[in-house]
């Protein structure tokens, strides 16, 4: 399947200057999404993850599914003020200013297995982040993952290891 003819640019998106990569029209299409699924499924299985942590929204269209296939539970990872409970949260720069996310204060325990799922790998700000507060409630992160990589932006520099996966790379 060619993943990258799948991807619509949006130029100018959020802000002038800004090239953004569209994944909606992978969504559209049932089998490229299945497929994307399956694919995430049979790499990330191995790791045994016990719950799998993912920034809204994208994130959440690929993770929620996923857990459920893996027997792992979902942590929902949103923007400042968005959880109902209490929460932790981090500030992290993004490529077009900063942010704010968060994550209720009991959704990882001491030494569970997480694995930090997105649709797209772009600075890896947002990655880096989540990570941050896997680690601050004493959770393993045993990976990122994520369908798409931007490479050309070199977010896996951010990111501590143990280990980045990358389905596809543009």
């Amino acid at each position: 399947m060619n993943w990258k003819s799948l991807i619509r640019d949006v130029p100018d998106f959020p802000k002038p200057g800004i090239l953004f990569k569209d994944i909606t029209p992978i969504l559209a299409d049932a089998a490229a999404f299945g497929r994307l699924l399956d694919e995430l499924e049979t790499v990330l299985r191995p790791l045994h993850p016990q719950k799998i942590a993912a920034p809204e929204a994208r994130g959440f269209i690929f993770a929620a599914p996923l857990a459920i296939r893996l027997g792992a539970g979902f942590v929902p990872v949103r923007k400042k003020n968005k959880l109902p409970y209490k929460t932790i949260s981090v500030t992290y720069d993004l490529e077009y200013g900063t942010d704010t996310i968060e994550m209720h204060e009991d959704a990882v325990q001491k030494g569970e297995r997480v694995l930090i799922l997105d649709d797209l790998l772009a600075t890896g700000g947002t990655a880096a982040a989540i990570s941050q507060l896997v680690q601050k409630l004493g959770g393993l992160v045993v990976a990122h993952a994520f369908c798409i990589e931007l490479t050309f932006l070199n977010g896996r520099k951010k990111i501590e290891p143990p280990q980045v996966i990358s389905l596809h790379k543009i």
